[in-house]
C-alpha cells in the first residue's frame, strides 16, 4: 500500500483535485491518504470531502486518514505534498500596506518584489523544519511543495535538505489553455517548449503540426478584446517576442514598467477582464470573508456529484510515474539549474521541463535564452538566489541588497526609502522570521 501525506490539507480545491487524480490510476486504489492540518475544523471538513471522492471513484480499498500531527502523517510516505503559510491575511496584509506608503504598488505580493521576499523569509523556515520531517520519518519520499513563492522555497530546500523536491505551477499547462482557446485549436495538438523561473518562465517555442503558432497570436491581439484578456502579458508578448507564463496580476510586480505610475496602473492594471480587484487587488476583508466562508465551500462541495476526470495537475502523475506502474511523465518543474539553462546562474531554481521516472525527476537541458529574456530572468534569479542565502543566515544586508535591486522598488523608490521600508517590515515580521543582523 502507497502512502500519501498532505500537509496543509485544508486547502479545498486544492486537496480535493489530487485525491480524485491519484484515484484515477489503479496502483493507487488501495493507498493510504494522510492528511494534516492544523486547523481541525478545516481538517474534519477535508477527510468527509475525501471519503466522498473515494466513494465516487470506487476505491473501497483506499484508506484516508486525518491528523494534526505532522509527523504521523509523514511517517513512511511514498509521496508528499505542501501547501502550508506561515501566516494568514492578519500577517501578509503590512507585505501589501508598508509599501504601498513608499509608492510600491503591489497586486498580489506572494512571489518577488518586497511583498515575495519577506513571505519567503516566514515560510523558508517552515520548509526545511517539513523537510527535516521528511528527513527522519520518509527519507526516500517524493516531496511535491505547490506553497509560493515557489523558486525561493525550493532553491532553500534544493541547497540546504537531503529531500527529493521539485516545485509545482498551474500556469504553464493554466497558459496553454488560454492560448488554445484563443488560436481555437486543441489543447493537446499544441507543442511547446517553456523555460525561465516560476512565474517569469517564456514559451521559447508554441507551434501546431509545425506551424509556429506566433504570428497568429499576433494577429488575434490586434483585436481590443484578445488583449484587454491579458494586458500586461499581451503588451509583453508584443514587445518581447515571447509569452510569459502566469497572470497579468502576477506579471505586473515582477518587473518595472507596469506599476511605478497612477496613469500606468491605470492603462494595463485596472480594466482587462483579468483586473478582477475582488480577486487580484489585496484586500483583507475580502480575505477574511473567504476564511469565513471556507466551511460554506465545504458544504457546496459535498452537495455535488464528484467528477471523475482528471485534472490538469501534475502531481498525481508524477507520483505514478515515480513509485507508481513506472510510466515517465514529462512536465514543467522548478529544479536546481546546473547548466540546463546556461545564461542563467547555475545554481538558480529554473522552472524547465523534466521527466519523472522510476529513476528520479531528471532535467533535461533547454539551451539559452534568447538575450534579452536572459537580461530580466537573470535579474529575477540572482535576486532570489540573494535572498535564500541572506535567509539562511539570517543576514539583513543580503536581503536589503536584494531588495535595492528588485525592478517595481527600484522604479518608485531611492536606496534610503527601499531601506526604511523594509526596516519596518522586519520589525512587523519579528515574531515570525526572528532577527535579523
Amino acid at each position: 500500500m502507497k502512502k500519501i501525506a498532505f500537509i496543509g490539507a485544508g486547502s479545498l480545491q486544492f486537496t480535493s483535485k489530487i485525491v480524485r487524480d491519484l484515484l484515477t490510476f489503479p496502483d493507487f486504489s488501495d493507498c493510504e491518504i494522510a492528511l494534516m492540518d492544523c486547523n481541525e475544523q478545516n481538517l474534519a471538513a477535508i477527510y468527509r470531502i475525501c471519503e466522498k471522492i473515494r466513494d465516487a471513484m470506487h476505491c473501497p480499498s483506499c484508506q484516508i486518514r486525518a491528523t494534526t500531527d505532522r509527523a504521523e502523517a509523514l511517517r513512511g510516505a511514498d509521496g508528499v505534498l505542501c501547501t502550508v503559510a506561515n501566516g494568514g491575511p492578519d500577517v501578509w496584509r503590512y507585505d501589501i500596506e508598508i509599501p504601498k506608503k513608499y509608492g510600491v504598488d503591489i497586486n498580489i505580493g506572494d512571489t518577488r518584489s518586497v511583498s515575495g521576499v519577506f513571505r519567503a523569509l516566514r515560510n523558508i523556515p517552515l520548509l526545511l523544519d517539513i523537510c527535516r520531517d521528511i528527513e527522519r520519518y520518509c527519507p526516500r519520499a517524493v516531496f511535491l511543495n505547490y506553497t509560493n513563492p515557489m523558486a525561493m522555497l525550493c532553491q532553500a530546500m534544493q541547497h540546504h535538505a537531503n529531500v527529493e523536491v521539485t516545485g509545482l505551477c498551474h500556469s504553464v499547462q493554466g497558459t496553454i489553455g488560454m492560448l488554445a482557446e484563443w488560436l481555437e485549436l486543441p489543447v493537446e495538438e499544441i507543442e511547446y517548449t517553456c523555460a525561465g523561473v516560476n512565474h517569469q518562465a517564456f514559451y521559447l517555442t508554441l507551434r501546431h503540426h509545425g506551424e509556429d503558432l506566433y504570428p497568429r497570436l499576433r494577429k488575434k491581439l490586434e483585436d481590443p478584446v484578445f488583449f484587454d484578456k491579458e494586458q500586461v502579458r499581451n503588451e509583453m508578448f508584443l514587445k518581447l517576442g515571447y509569452y510569459v507564463t502566469e497572470s497579468s496580476g502576477h506579471n505586473s510586480e515582477y518587473n518595472a514598467w507596469f506599476r511605478k505610475r497612477p496613469d500606468l496602473i491605470e492603462r494595463y492594471c485596472t480594466h482587462g477582464t483579468n483586473w478582477n480587484p475582488g480577486h487580484y487587488a489585496f484586500s483583507l476583508q475580502g480575505s477574511l470573508t473567504r476564511e469565513q466562508d471556507r466551511m460554506k465551500q465545504y458544504e457546496e462541495y459535498l452537495a455535488k456529484d464528484v467528477d471523475p476526470k482528471r485534472s490538469q495537475e501534475y502531481a498525481a502523475d508524477i507520483f505514478n510515474a515515480r513509485f507508481g506502474d513506472g510510466r515517465p511523465f514529462i512536465f514543467n518543474g522548478n529544479v536546481q539549474n546546473r547548466g540546463s539553462i546556461p545564461n542563467l546562474p547555475a545554481d538558480a531554481c529554473v522552472e524547465v521541463p523534466v521527466v519523472a521516472d522510476r529513476m528520479g525527476i531528471r532535467t533535461t537541458v533547454v539551451g539559452p535564452l534568447p538575450e534579452h529574456l536572459a537580461i530580466l530572468v537573470n535579474t529575477t534569479a540572482r535576486i532570489e538566489s540573494l535572498v535564500v542565502e541572506g535567509a539562511m543566515r539570517h543576514d539583513k544586508e543580503a536581503i536589503l541588497h536584494a531588495l535595492y535591486m528588485d525592478p517595481l522598488c527600484a522604479a518608485v523608490c531611492s536606496l534610503e526609502e527601499i531601506r526604511q521600508m523594509a526596516e519596518e517590515l522586519f520589525a512587523i515580521n519579528r515574531d515570525r522570521i526572528g532577527a535579523y543582523h
